[in-house]
């Protein structure tokens, strides 16, 4: 069964339809399609599920449509494979997915795969990068803006470099502690990596039980270059960075949030922790 988002990364998806359907042949699978429209495609998605019971799932989209789907099947026994065809390709980069169509068709049919966390923020589900703050309103403005690909990426982050220059102010109780500080952003990771290969979390493993809280206190053009060039800094007055399964986060004021690149509004609470359930995606 596939699931595609024929809107996501301004990519034509009749190409990958075609590929999966064609190699599914050669692999002696039935194949079904299934194209998101934006309304209740989480149960469409579950009813075609129980009709055709599928051993696996294909996703062609970002990181958005493979969390839709996890969602939609999240108490099944199946392994997700991912294709790279979204604006924001996180998951796919941090698993180290190929790009190219075949190669990740292969990687995607075959039955090595890895059992990933998610975690739960105020009842969500995120399986990748989440966060408060500054990339929150990023993906916001992407999000009404008309250009979409990493053009539009692009654009829309000087916007909002220009734009934005408030600090919240956060309390957080984590690993028995309490921590006050002002920052630009707070990051929940469950993995290393943006979409854009950028990596925020250096040290975090999607299968350990733990995620990651980064605290950007400061992100000046220094900050942010240093953030974008690979080299995370180390002082603890720009960037903490702690381990935890389990965290609450209060702000003074409302802070634009995004889950695994989708906006969700505003948030002054968030409770999180990682959940019970595992979800497998192939992996070379």
């Amino acid at each position: 069964m596939m699931i595609v988002n024929p809107i996501s990364g301004a990519i034509d998806k009749a190409e990958f339809i075609t590929a999966a359907e064609r190699f599914s042949h050669q692999e002696d699978c039935k194949f079904v399609a299934y194209e998101t429209t934006g309304i209740g495609d989480a149960v469409k998605i579950k009813a075609l599920f129980d009709q055709y019971k599928p051993e696996r799932i294909i996703v062609a989209g970002g990181d958005g449509t493979i969390k839709l789907a996890a969602d939609a099947l999240e108490n099944e026994e199946v392994i997700f494979g991912i294709l790279f065809a979204g604006s924001a390709n996180g998951l796919a980069t941090d698993l180290g997915l190929p790009k190219d169509l075949e190669e990740s068709l292969l990687v995607a049919f075959q039955n090595n795969y890895i059992a990933i966390d998610s975690i739960l923020i105020n009842g969500n589900k995120s399986l990748h990068l989440s966060d408060l703050g500054l990339n929150a309103l990023l993906i916001k403005n992407y999000e009404n803006s008309t250009i979409r690909g990493k053009l539009g990426y692009a654009m829309q982050a000087i916007n909002t470099l220009l734009e934005d220059d408030e600090l919240f102010h956060a309390i957080i109780e984590v690993n028995g502690e309490r921590i006050e500080c002002d920052a630009r952003m707070i990051v929940i990771a469950n993995s290393q990596k943006y979409g854009t290969g950028v990596v925020i979390n250096p040290d975090g493993k999607m299968n350990d039980g733990f995620f990651e809280l980064i605290i950007l206190k400061n992100l000046d053009l220094l900050v942010m270059g240093k953030i974008i060039t690979g080299n995370m800094p180390d002082d603890t007055n720009d960037v903490v960075i702690i381990s935890s399964d389990k965290a609450t986060i209060e702000t003074n004021i409302p802070v634009n949030f995004q889950i695994d690149g989708e906006y969700h509004g505003t948030e002054s609470k968030l409770e999180i922790s990682v959940s019970s359930q595992k979800i497998k995606v192939a992996i070379p």
